[in-house]
This record gives C-alpha cells, structure tokens and sequence, in this order.
C-alpha cells in the first residue's frame, strides 16, 4: 500500500496511559491513567500544533483546548490574540475598511486615525498593568486535560511595542507554561538583540520564524547575538523559498541545538509553484524529516501549521487529525 493510501486509510487507537511531555529531557506532566488524554507524542517525537490552524474556527480558548483534543493532540503554540481577547484586552475601535479589487488601499478617515493611535495606547497599557495570575488558569486548564502549551504567540514582539509590552509577552508565555515566544524574524539585528536581552532577562527563548527569506544562515546574527535567540524553522517555507531538501535537513542536523520548535506543513517547490498542498502531495521531504528527528532523538516539537485549502465536507480540526495521524504513519513506518 502506497504511502497515500495509507494516508486516506489510516486509523489510530488510542492510548489509555500515563502521558509524558518531553522537554529537554525532562517530563512536564504526567497523564492520567483513569482518563483517556490526546496523545501525540510518536516514536519520541513530540508532534504539536499551532492555533493559526483554527483560525477558521472559533477561537475561545475553551474551543482552542477542545480542538487539540479533537485532533489527538497534546502539545500547542497558542497565539496571542484569542487569549488577550478572552482576558480583556481593548477591543479595537477601528473596522478594516472593505477592499474593492481593483481599487487602492483605503485610507483611514483623520477621526479613525486617532482612534488607532489611542487604540495602540490603550493595549500597550493593557499589557503593562495585566496581572499573570490571569493566565495561570488556562494553563492549568490546558494541563489538566492533558495539553501543554511550548510556545505563546502574542502580537507584541515587533520593533513599535514597547519593553513593557515585550516583557509582558514573556512573561505570559510563562505563566502559560510555556519555554518560548515566536515570532517573525526581524530584518533588523537591533531588534533581535533587543528581543534576545529581554529573553534573557526572563529566561525564555525567542524563536524566529522565517518565510520565504529562510536560508541556512538567515538565523546565523540573531543567535550569535544571545544564546536566548533561537530558530522556530517552517520546513514548509524553507522548501517553497527554493531551498533544496538536502540543505533542509543539513539545517536540522546542524542547528538541531538552537532549534527550539519547527513548523511542518507540505509545500512544492519554489520551481514548482510554492503552493501549500495536503501532506503527502507537496515537496517538503516529511518522512526524512521525522526519520532524522526520531533517529536522533531531537525534542524539539513538530507543529502542525494547516494552511493548505480545506476540503468541502472537513473542517479545520479533521484537517489537524489528518497530519497528526500522516505524521503518525511516517514515523512507525
């Protein structure tokens, strides 16, 4: 049986177990055996999801938990957005004006700007003065059902935020339980030493996520800068930027040290298009890579970004279960 036959084929069974996540080497909770928990811890491979693959669902952090159950799955990288919202962070005054093909960007009307500008005041000073005894209970919510969250993605690391408001991200990253920050990697080497100090101070790396100008030293600056900086690589877009898949994996191997999350998702070739397409039909080399993550026993966490178009009849959540379970095939192959 081919490979995508398995893929459209293949059922899992759960496991009825006590549940260990591997970080570093050390067990951050332990599942309970009177309780089936999602379990997406394979071969050694810890296998982890994003929720910017909800992001056509509801996103309420009750929601968000459920989906990871639903998907099997017990390990995450929350953005920041849906848990701001829930905890009270300002709403924004100002709607997006529509956009009409064909027709240039909109600009804002002068009263709008000004209800931007005070908007981005406003958060700022939200995120300032939070208590992180807020957060503590989505985590604990999360662990209790048997998920953890590794990474927190809030949109508060870019070069206009504050200090306060990058030391608040941090620090709600830990309090969620999490080992790191992820964001896009700045094309400024002050800002990665700025974030990389601050990372520091707190104890909790910075991953940088790369699109389409990842390169095998795209990272090399911001992690000469602070050995808190690190490298959240996509193999997605690493492959779609026309990198090949021999440089990929040498990038794995090589920086496997300073890699402390990866996104997998299933892209062609920049030669042949770059699109994201369901795995098992893109150019993104996945059974080597979880070959070589499980040969070599790298704890870094695969995550699962769903970008590609979902299907007529499926969802968001059956989409995750799908590369969660392809995932699974690959590596007891």
């Amino acid at each position: 049986m081919s490979v995508n036959e398995s893929r459209r084929v293949f059922l899992y069974q759960s496991t009825l177990a006590s549940l260990g996540i591997l970080v570093s080497g050390k067990s951050v909770f332990a599942g309970n055996l009177l309780q089936t928990k999602p379990n997406s811890l394979i071969k050694g491979v810890q296998i982890g999801v994003t929720t910017y693959s909800f992001r056509s669902m509801p996103g309420h952090p009750d929601k968000l938990l459920q989906y990871c159950i639903d998907s099997n799955i017990n390990a995450v990288e929350l953005k920041g957005d849906e848990v701001e919202d829930y905890l009270g962070k300002p709403a924004n005054p100002v709607k997006p004006l529509p956009r009409v093909a064909g027709q240039a960007k909109q600009e804002l009307s002068e009263e709008s700007k000004a209800l931007a500008k005070q908007y981005i005041l406003d958060v700022a000073a939200w995120r300032e003065s939070v208590s992180m005894d807020k957060f503590e209970p989505i985590r604990k919510k999360f662990n209790d059902a048997g998920v953890f969250i590794y990474a927190f993605k809030p949109n508060a690391l870019a070069p206009e935020n504050t200090d306060g408001e990058i030391s608040y991200a941090i620090r709600a990253a830990k309090a969620l339980g999490a080992t790191m920050v992820t964001v896009e990697l700045p094309a400024d080497p002050a800002q990665t030493k700025r974030l990389g100090d601050l990372g520091e101070k707190y104890r909790t790396y910075i991953g940088y996520h790369a699109h389409l100008q990842a390169s095998e030293t795209a990272w090399d600056t911001a992690l000469a800068q602070s050995s808190y900086n690190s490298i959240n690589l996509d193999c997605g877009h690493y492959i779609a930027a026309g990198n090949s898949k021999e440089s990929l994996l040498r990038l794995i191997e090589s920086k496997h040290k300073r890699i402390t999350s990866m996104h997998i998702k299933d892209r062609k070739t920049k030669d042949n298009g770059g699109k994201n397409m369901p795995w098992g039909e893109g150019d993104t080399p996945l059974k080597e890579i979880f070959s070589l993550m499980k040969e070599k026993k790298y704890k870094m966490p695969a995550t699962i970004e769903l970008e590609y178009d979902i299907p007529a009849g499926s969802d968001a959540v059956k989409e995750t279960k799908k590369c969660r379970d392809f995932a699974q095939l690959l590596l007891e192959a």
